[in-house]
């Protein structure tokens, strides 16, 4: 067996009903850590949802962490520094280390504002992959 592993998050309409957090002070609705499902090192994932009108009710910023928020579904905002900008489904936001983030759904939303966070650190990526190998002499499985 490969180094790998598999965990089911369901749907993105299935989310909203999970309760997590990085630790108990930190849960809410809609809040799935996924990295802490899956032996990750690297890099970390959340699953998320909010009903329309509810805000995280804090802003927080990295040092050392960089995160790339993919919306999904929904209409909602966020907070960056200084700046508010509109976030849906298809929009994709980096925030860099040191920038200050919030988030909200917006009160007309025709749903809920789910998105997928991907948190990682560590050495910066290289412009393409440098440590990938190819095998075109493997046969596919299928």
């Amino acid at each position: 067996m490969g180094d790998y592993e598999i965990v089911q998050i369901g749907g993105a309409d299935e989310w909203r009903r999970h309760h997590g957090g990085f630790d108990a002070a930190r849960a809410r609705d809609g809040r799935r850590i996924v990295d802490h499902e899956l032996a990750m090192q690297y890099i970390g994932l959340s699953a998320n949802a909010l009903e329309p009108g509810e805000e995280a009710g804090y802003w927080h910023a990295h040092s050392r962490i960089e995160e790339l928020y993919v919306f999904l579904a929904g209409e909602g905002q966020m907070g960056l520094d200084g700046d508010v900008v509109d976030v849906r489904a298809g929009s994709v936001v980096r925030v860099g280390q040191g920038v200050w983030r919030t988030w909200r759904a917006l009160p007309e939303s025709d749903g809920q504002l789910r998105w997928l966070c991907v948190r990682a650190g560590g050495e910066p990526l290289p412009p393409a992959p440098d440590d990938s190998r190819r095998d075109p002499a493997r046969t596919m499985p299928w």
